[in-house]
């Protein structure tokens, strides 16, 4: 039971940070202000299949995750989304993000905007 859990904790990590998308990396602005995030985030929720998030302006995230509930803070630093994750039970640690805006699409790019990436759409 302990390697299925880890290989779920494992699938919902890339689940949420690769997202096959038709929009290329042109489209998408950089969003490098909180104000602006915040803007955007407000009174929605970030949607993919099998994953609906909350981002919440006070800095909490929840949510549901292939059934399973998410959970975790987040702050705004040095022009990226820095958040501390929960999968149920898995710690999918901190990582700090770059957050990319194409029309109702947010593309959050882990450690810094150097690695996978995840489009989520605002809804």
């Amino acid at each position: 039971m302990p390697r299925l859990t880890a290989l779920l904790a494992a699938v919902l990590a890339v689940a949420i940070q690769l997202a096959p998308t038709t929009a290329t990396a042109e489209d998408f602005q950089l969003v490098t202000e909180e104000s602006e995030f915040r803007a955007l985030i407000s009174g929605k929720d970030l949607k993919r299949f099998a994953i609906s998030l909350s981002v919440q302006p006070d800095g909490q995230i929840t949510g549901k995750g292939y059934g399973r509930k998410v959970t975790g803070d987040w702050r705004w630093e040095s022009g990226y989304f820095c958040r501390d994750l929960f999968w149920g039970k898995t710690d999918l640690g901190f990582n700090c993000q770059k957050v990319l805006r194409n029309g109702e699409t947010l593309r959050f790019i882990e450690n810094r905007g150097a690695g996978r990436y995840a489009d989520l759409r605002l809804n």
